[in-house]
């Protein structure tokens, strides 16, 4: 039989393509990609974790002060704050690819010159690229939220997250070891460069025609894999935005690029998303306010010594990967419903933090870190999909940029909370966190009602 010219078009389309398409939208190409993204986190904090830890005894060996060595370490996070929100709008009008490349190879010159810093001003030079452009991590979520579906993006996520801690639990251990040697800080940090360079031949090398392609396939195979099932709505927009990109995005003018970039904080800004983000403020400040003083406490409590802390929050950080790898069953435990998972984990949570800040034993402190472990992993991960499911896919980048924006004004506010705490009592921050986490819970029971409807908040310059 004469085949039809619709059919005959397609033919001559995927030999054009080389069978691109076809092995686009095969399960096993979206599923090799996010395997690939998975080892892009792991090369990305297992290099940082190498470094970060040695940072301080580096910069105090330089003949800074206490005071110099903090204002640099605040403007790191100011840096980040303001950062955060930018690159993540940005990586959505120039795409994924080359947001996240930029991103890597500038990271990689930060740690270059901090392998170069032999005074504390080349120092402070070398935090700057980093505190701009260290946020690969949220690019790559943002990319993984472009390739599953809404229903499997708890599952990677929390996949994702877990392969990052791997990294950052082996990375101080190498960084250890090399700190030892002769200039054991400078090679540490030409290494971590490296690992940087590595990273961003992964990234080039990803079979980008695959993603690009794979989301108009999905179109028309939604539903064949945990991969590919694209909601039709979402899918629709993705392609709409991948066109877009590919078309011009890179090549504007900088004044469209950041034009279009303050139109997207615009809208984010004019959106109802506030009550998530402050969800995710409070529950941050919580989990930060009980590891503020946890070694001193326990010190001050029950007489434990600081490595035994160490290895308690070892232990915490190990359950935290395997929570991340159980995600799966625990969602579908839930039906996919991430508002009840969400609100249960941060109940769970503020019941864990009111436990050890109320424990008589060292044994109860143990109990409550070791389900602390999977309830903040599990939740953490919950309010990133809450916000991409209520905000849109189409600016998951510029969100989740929001979103690690709110995490820095968290770690900021913290400490001065934590000190202020400290003044009463050991138990201050803990008991300040539970009051914190049970005002987030009430926020969550107020909004249940779109929390659960899944509607999109459509963003007011849209």
């Amino acid at each position: 039989r004469r085949p039809s010219a619709a059919a005959a078009r397609m033919e001559e389309e995927e030999d054009e393509d080389g069978g691109g398409r076809r092995a686009a939208g095969s399960p096993a190409a979206s599923a090799r990609f996010v395997r690939c993204l998975y080892a892009v986190g792991f090369l990305d904090l297992f290099g940082v974790s190498m470094v970060v830890p040695l940072m301080n005894l580096h910069i105090k060996s330089l003949g800074a002060s206490h005071t110099v060595a903090g204002v640099i370490g605040s403007l790191y996070g100011v840096m980040q704050l303001f950062s955060s929100t930018f690159v993540g709008c940005w990586s959505d009008i120039v795409g994924r690819r080359y947001s996240l490349l930029a991103c890597i190879l500038l990271s990689a010159l930060g740690y270059f010159l901090l392998g170069t810093s032999t005074t504390v001003l080349l120092f402070a030079i070398s935090r700057v690229p980093v505190g701009i452009f260290k946020h690969t991590l949220s690019i790559s979520k943002a990319l993984l939220s472009d390739l599953v579906s809404e229903r499997d993006r708890p599952l990677v996520m929390g996949r994702f997250n877990a392969a990052s801690s791997v990294g950052f639990i082996l990375g101080p251990v190498v960084g250890g070891y090399l700190a030892e040697l002769e200039g054991g800080f400078y090679q540490t940090s030409f290494i971590c460069a490296s690992i940087f360079l590595l990273n961003g031949g992964l990234v080039w090398m990803l079979p980008w025609s695959e993603e690009n392609t794979g989301n108009r396939e999905n179109h028309q195979d939604k539903g064949t894999s945990s991969f590919s099932a694209k909601a039709n709505h979402d899918l629709h927009l993705k392609s709409e935005t991948n066109r877009a990109v590919a078309n011009n995005s890179f090549f504007q003018s900088p004044w469209i690029q950041v034009t279009t970039v303050l139109k997207k904080i615009k809208g984010i800004a004019c959106s109802n998303l506030w009550d998530i983000f402050l969800v995710r403020l409070l529950m941050s400040l919580a989990i930060l306010l009980y590891y503020s003083n946890f070694t001193l406490a326990l010190e001050e409590r029950f007489g434990v010594k600081p490595l035994f802390a160490g290895y308690l929050m070892s232990y915490s950080s190990a359950l935290g990967v395997l929570a991340g790898w159980l995600l799966g069953p625990i969602t579908r435990l839930y039906q996919h419903n991430t508002y009840r998972l969400l609100l249960h984990s941060s109940t769970f949570t503020c019941t864990l933090i009111l436990l050890y800040a109320s424990a008589l034993s060292i044994w109860m402190v143990v109990l409550s870190s070791t389900f602390l472990a999977f309830s903040t992993t599990i939740g953490r991960t919950c309010i990133i999909d809450l916000e991409l499911t209520v905000g849109g896919n189409e600016a998951s980048g510029t969100l989740l940029g929001v979103g690690q924006s709110v995490t820095s004004v968290g770690r900021i506010i913290a400490p001065l909370l934590s000190g202020i705490a400290q003044e009463f009592s050991p138990c201050g921050p803990p008991s300040l966190a539970v009051g914190l986490a049970l005002v987030a819970i009430l926020i969550m029971n107020a909004n249940k009602q779109k929390y659960c409807s899944h509607r999109n908040v459509k963003l007011k310059n849209q």
